[in-house]
């Protein structure tokens, strides 16, 4: 445990908000309680590649005594969520030799994290991984790094778009990420005050979604109404209707899936399905979404993480994930978690549940029979 040790930590895949403070975690931590070396990895795994690292010390980033790690979004090491990874792999896991690492610190999604543990396999790496991802989708725990925050960030912007809706009488369509799972928009949608939910892995329909709308109005007099849909939400299961926006490609696969977005797809269905007009409007929040201060939750998850993170290389504890479980940090096996993600919402869950026992649509499998 006292030998000396050069330790590696990259971000991986999109951005989000409490990187830095993993960052920051790992390396007070390792150099207050250890004296190890910590060496930023620019870029994920192109740093690997190019041999670049970046020198981490504990107060390398003040500002006049001022740690700015800690509220911070983004990742001050770059990431990168794209090309072809495995077709550079003899380089890269040369480039883990070259610069003299005894272990790994990776931070990234359930995609990143698969690459990455395919690599380690290969070049039998000391990895020792922790999950970020907005989109909730890495199995196995119960919190992930920037997930938190970005709920917080659609809440205010549903908090928002609520006051010009009931001014206007209008339906405010709001499309969040979310292309395989619909975490993001369940939460988001219910600690918003959402009338109607739309997630990849419930089905609706669009007469549903008409039926919803009228009820507020005729019902509960209601002129307003706001709708969050993930950008990964299926095509309403009654869709035959055409579509103005024009569709992806040629594939018949992607005659579900309009260019301009699933938000606008759903105001065009919704715009004329009664007597009465309805007047709608879509936000795509979009990157938005991946930006911003990180919250306390984040904050708070991001530094047991990389402290736990440290303990584990201390330990020569590898090819581990930390989870957040039943209230404490744990660690798993990498391949178990890239075997179980990602990880959709259950579509008979408490939360999808709660959301129906709120009065909002969320599909037909579930409130079908309201």
């Amino acid at each position: 445990m006292n030998k000396h040790k050069r330790i590696g930590i990259l971000t991986s895949g999109g951005d989000c908000p409490g990187l830095n403070c993993v960052i920051r975690s790992v390396v007070n931590h390792a150099k207050l309680t250890y004296d190890w070396e910590v060496l930023g990895i620019p870029y994920a795994t192109q740093g690997l590649l190019e041999r670049q690292t970046i020198p981490l010390n504990m107060h390398g980033w003040d500002l006049r005594g001022i740690d700015p790690l800690l509220n911070m979004g983004g990742t001050i090491l770059g990431s990168i969520n794209k090309g072809n990874t495995l077709a550079c792999a003899d380089e890269i896991l040369a480039g883990y030799q070259a610069l003299g690492l005894d272990a790994l610190i990776a931070i990234g999604g359930d995609g990143s994290l698969k690459i990455i543990h395919e690599l380690a396999t290969l070049g039998n790496w000391n990895l020792v991984a922790i999950p970020k991802t907005i989109d909730h989708d890495v199995a196995l725990t119960e919190r992930s790094i920037g997930f938190d925050t970005a709920v917080n960030t659609i809440v205010d912007a549903i908090n928002r778009l609520t006051f010009t809706a009931s001014s206007h009488d209008r339906v405010m369509i709001v499309e969040v990420m979310g292309r395989t799972a619909g975490h993001l928009a369940l939460h988001a949608g219910i600690a918003g005050g959402a009338d109607i939910i739309l997630i990849p892995e419930v089905a609706y329909t669009i007469q549903g979604l008409c039926d919803h709308l009228a009820q507020l109005r005729d019902r509960w007099h209601r002129k307003f109404a706001i709708v969050v849909v993930a950008e990964g939400a299926m095509a309403g299961l009654d869709d035959t209707g055409s579509y103005n926006c024009g569709l992806q490609g040629s594939d018949p696969a992607a005659a579900v899936t309009p260019k301009c977005g699933r938000g606008q797809y759903i105001a065009e269905k919704i715009a004329s399905c009664s007597h009465n007009l309805v007047d709608t409007r879509v936000s795509v929040l979009g990157h938005i979404q991946r930006g911003g201060i990180p919250s306390a939750l984040d904050r708070l998850t991001a530094t047991v993480f990389g402290k736990a993170a440290i303990d584990l290389i201390a330990q020569e504890k590898y090819d581990k994930m930390l989870a957040w479980q039943n209230g404490q940090v744990v660690n798993v096996p990498i391949q178990d978690v890239v075997d179980k993600s990602p990880s959709p919402v259950d579509p008979h869950g408490y939360l999808v549940q709660s959301a129906c026992a709120l009065g909002i649509y969320v599909g037909e499998q579930v409130t079908g029979d309201r």
